[in-house]
C-alpha cells in the first residue's frame, strides 16, 4: 500500500463551513467565534498549555524517565535504483561520489544503502550501512558492498 492508494472512508470528508456569509447561513454574524475578545480576533487565541498566568501543571511537575530520542542516528539513504543515475565509468562507489551527483548531501551523518529499485552494473560500493536486500542486489549484480567504509579482510587464521 501506497500513500496515493489510499481513500477516503465514506462519510468522513465534509463541505468547507462557509462563515460570515448571513445569518441564514448559520454561521453569521459572529461567525461561530462567540463574543468579543481575544479568542474572537483574527490571529487571537492563547497556547496550548497556558493557564491565564497561573503556573501550568506541565511545569509543575517534575521530569522523570528517559528519552533516547537526543541520542538517535540519522542516516543519509541511497537507495540502489539510483546509483544506475551514476556515470557509467565509476565502479567504485564512496560518499564523495554520491556528493558529486547530488544524491547525498555533504555532511556528517552516516550512509546507508536501501534495497529499493533495480542495479544492473558491478560496482563496489562503500557505506556505514546496507539493508539486507541492497547488498543482496549489489552482489546479484557482480558487486561488492563494503561495510563501514572499508573493505571488511577475511582472516586467514
Amino acid at each position: 500500500m501506497r500513500l496515493h492508494n489510499l481513500s477516503n472512508v465514506k462519510g468522513a470528508v465534509h463541505r468547507r463551513k462557509r462563515v460570515g456569509c448571513g445569518e441564514g447561513g448559520g454561521h453569521g454574524k459572529t461567525s461561530g467565534r462567540g463574543g468579543k475578545g481575544q479568542t474572537a480576533r483574527s490571529g487571537g487565541g492563547i497556547r496550548i498549555g497556558f493557564e491565564g498566568g497561573q503556573m501550568p501543571i506541565f511545569r509543575k511537575l517534575p521530569r522523570r524517565g528517559f528519552n533516547n530520542k537526543n541520542f538517535k542516528t540519522f542516516y543519509e539513504t541511497v537507495n540502489v535504483g539510483e546509483l544506475s543515475k551514476l556515470d557509467s565509468s565509476v565502479k567504485e562507489v564512496n560518499r564523495e561520489v554520491m556528493v558529486a551527483a547530488g544524491l547525498v548531501r555533504a555532511n556528517s551523518n552516516p550512509l546507508k544503502i536501501l534495497g529499493e529499485g533495480e542495479l544492473s552494473a558491478a560496482l563496489e560500493i562503500s557505506a556505514d550501512k546496507f539493508s539486507a536486500s541492497a547488498k543482496e542486489k549489489i552482489e546479484k549484480a557482480g558487486g561488492k558492498a563494503i561495510d563501514g567504509g572499508t573493505p571488511v579482510e577475511e582472516s586467514s587464521e
